[in-house]
């Protein structure tokens, strides 16, 4: 039972007393309880649709970063052996200067296409740059030659293969840039 002031009074203990009863200065609006009940079934209601709002929103967020980690997982080791595929090509292409008959140059020509799949089965693709305008987020330029052959922008000799791991860049294409003919000095008198 609760304990409740004498000089207080109450509806619930009284039931002889009603609205009319109580002055003013009570501070006591009385309220529906039906009317009570509704708007607590609605406030409840919006909390309960807005908190399941927010558990969808957190499980496909979640879904998606999971699904990013997984895709991108391997990058750091892809980009390891990204050296390695370049002195193994540096070699082939010795190789080959030898002779493209040899059983040397044959055995590494399958070893680099073995690398190649295995890179696409990963999801890298190697960038495509020769006679492509130059772009600063796909190309590291090492270099410019002044040349009429080809228009100023425009990637004329790769030095470095670059790769990407689905959208992410693995590392840039390492190119040399067509540059404008320089501008005619003045006659000397």
């Amino acid at each position: 039972m609760s304990e409740t002031d004498p000089s207080i009074p109450s509806l619930e203990t009284d039931p002889a007393t009603t609205a009319e009863d109580l002055s003013p200065n009570d501070n006591v609006t009385p309220v529906d309880p039906l009317e009570q009940a509704l708007l607590d079934i609605e406030k409840w209601k919006d909390l309960a649709y807005r908190s399941q709002a927010e558990l969808d929103n957190f499980r496909k967020r979640a879904t998606r970063e999971g699904q990013e980690t997984r895709a991108y997982a391997n990058g750091e080791l892809l980009r390891s052996i990204l050296p390695i595929l370049d002195n193994f090509e540096m070699g082939l292409n010795a190789a080959r200067a030898e002779s493209e008959k040899s059983m040397i140059f044959m055995g590494m020509q399958m070893v680099h296409r073995q690398f190649q799949e295995f890179l696409k089965d990963f999801g890298v693709q190697e960038i495509e740059s020769l006679g492509k305008a130059f772009d600063p987020n796909l190309h590291e330029a090492v270099s410019q030659e002044v040349t009429s052959e080809h228009a100023e922008g425009t990637v004329i000799r790769v030095t470095r293969p670059g790769y990407r791991l689905k959208e992410r860049l693995l590392r840039p294409t390492s190119v040399i840039v067509a540059a404008s003919s320089a501008p005619d000095s003045p006659a000397e008198a």
